[in-house]
């Protein structure tokens, strides 16, 4: 299995996940990719910053407020940070042999065509790709769950530590 995607409800580690295996030895030295991370003002979150590995360059993904034709709640969504920082991090990593990691294939990123191509060049590579994909339905997401070359494990806060050690073993292989 070349893909293996994360799974959970909104909070749910999926995110920590990710970070927390990319700072395991030799990994984050040999994967690309991107993560999300939250920002807060006065104890709230009011957006997402999009950060590339393993270069760490930082773009603002989406905030409360603004102005942007994709919106997702009450956050205005920037594609162009995303198809800029997100899918060119991803195409950076086509063609070695580094484990591709996008978090997240959510609502956010799925409005851009952009990062849907891109997207689905990495799952059809023979690289590893590590995601998280969000577990709400929506049509484009549940059929990259059902494809036969992806493992999909659910994580909760119960489960962390068992979902963490079978992505290090699937790393591993």
């Amino acid at each position: 299995m070349t893909n293996l995607l994360i799974t959970g409800l909104p909070r749910s580690g999926k995110t920590t996940l990710i970070n927390k295996i990319l700072k395991v030895g030799s990994i984050g030295k040999k994967a690309n990719g991107f993560f999300t991370e939250e920002f807060r003002k006065e104890g709230k979150r009011i957006g997402f910053h999009i950060i590339t590995v393993p270069e760490g360059r930082k773009g603002l993904l989406s905030q409360k407020g603004l102005p942007s034709p994709y919106c997702v709640g009450r956050y205005g969504v920037n594609i162009d940070v995303l198809e800029e920082l997100g899918c060119q991090a991803i195409l950076q990593a086509r063609g070695t042999k580094n484990i591709i990691i996008v978090d997240e294939i959510g609502k956010m990123e799925l409005f851009s065509e952009k990062f849907r191509t891109t997207l689905i060049d990495a799952l059809n590579s023979p690289q590893k790709v590590l995601a998280t994909i969000m577990e709400r339905p929506n049509a484009f997401a549940d059929g990259i769950k059902k494809r036969p070359d992806v493992r999909l494990l659910s994580l909760t806060r119960e489960n962390f530590r068992d979902v963490f050690d079978e992505v290090l073993n699937w790393l591993d292989k």
